[in-house]
């Protein structure tokens, strides 16, 4: 009988005072093995713990393509959590996103991430990026997302500049009823809602990305150079360290919507504003100053009331996202037969396909 290859020949980018953690979970063939989870470079396996009483087989998921399937077009974004790549099926031409993360998985957040892959893969929204697959192969983790052809809402504000009540009000309710599902049937708290996280398609349709493996793996390599943007958005409660719930989302989703409303990020005073606040203002503006607001002469009521009720200190006095989605502001559109899909479909691709 042969012998199991050593760990040392996997070439796993593991550091070496996690090595004895991470060993237990990674399987001589290279497979990230917890529980009923099983990752490796054919995809992702959940492995159900009831046993076939005809064949006394362990039932597993059934795996649909590889990696070896994907073919990579143009990277379409880079970040601390990995790359992500515009890739296309070869045998059937389909167009996917896939992000490729370097893995260091620190002991305690291990179960996190675990528990995240389930969800990713279990998904069953509309207003949440569908995650087709994951893989796991020599230290990545690769995970395969739906292509969101107008890119986020980041790619959006670059060329419209602002977006108008009508869009928003579309803008918003698609994005609270992400929220919804994965405050309420997922019990997750995205924790990173801003404008880069929030796609966008042809057809109008907005969804939420990035709310499980991606942001825990980031944060668990150590690195800090996203830290400031992800705190932008950040509610209070969490800069100051204080416990936070899913109201903390809420905040952040106003934080957005003022921003697509005035063209500008809020805490930026004007729009001849070279720069924004330092880091330390920008913390200290948040937890220490009143919230920003909606110009009432620029903007409805309905609007205002609406970015005051997700734009508050104490998280007691948010609105929840199924409060919000009975708001004023989200009704007054909903019999206007508002088509996002106008006003993004005009707009230019934000990838560049090579020639």
């Amino acid at each position: 009988m042969k012998s199991k290859k050593p760990l040392t020949e996997l070439k796993l980018t593991v550091p070496a005072q996690d090595t004895n953690n991470i060993s237990k979970f990674i399987t001589a063939s290279g497979t990230f093995h917890d529980g009923d989870l099983l990752l490796n470079q054919k995809g992702l396996r959940l492995i159900s713990e009831e046993i076939d009483s005809a064949t006394s087989e362990t039932k597993e998921v059934d795996l649909q393509f590889s990696l070896e399937d994907l073919e990579t077009i143009v990277v379409i974004g880079k970040g601390s959590g990995g790359v992500v790549q515009l890739v296309r099926h070869k045998w059937v031409g389909t167009l996917f996103a896939l992000k490729v993360i370097q893995m260091t998985i620190q002991e305690d957040i291990r179960k996190q991430i675990v528990q995240e892959l389930k969800i990713n893969q279990a998904s069953q929204c509309p207003h949440v990026v569908v995650c087709y697959h994951s893989f796991y192969h020599n230290g990545a983790i690769s995970l395969v997302f739906e292509y969101m052809d107008r890119g986020s809402l980041v790619d959006v504000m670059r060329q419209v500049k602002t977006i108008l009540e009508p869009y928003l009000a579309v803008v918003c309710k698609q994005v609270l009823q992400g929220l919804m599902y994965l405050h309420n049937e997922r019990h997750v708290i995205h924790r990173d809602i801003k404008p880069s996280n929030l796609l966008v398609n042809h057809k109008g349709e907005v969804k939420i990305t990035d709310f499980g493996v991606s942001a825990m793996l980031g944060s668990s390599m150590g690195q800090r150079d996203t830290f400031v943007g992800t705190y932008n958005y950040m509610a209070p409660e969490r800069i100051s360290g204080s416990t936070y719930d899913y109201k903390s989302d809420i905040w952040s989703l106003g934080m957005v919507i003022l921003e697509c409303a005035i063209g500008r990020f809020p805490y930026i005073k004007s729009e001849d504003q070279q720069s924004g606040p330092s880091f330390y203002e920008l913390l200290e503006a948040i937890v220490g100053s009143p919230p920003p607001s909606a110009p009432p002469d620029q903007f409805s009521p309905e609007f205002c009331s609406f970015v005051s009720a997700c734009i508050q200190k104490e998280p007691k006095d948010r609105a929840s996202a199924s409060d919000l989605l009975d708001h004023p502001f989200i009704k007054k559109f909903e019999d206007k037969d508002i088509d996002l899909g106008i006003l993004v479909e005009s707009l230019e691709s934000p990838v560049n396909f090579p020639r």
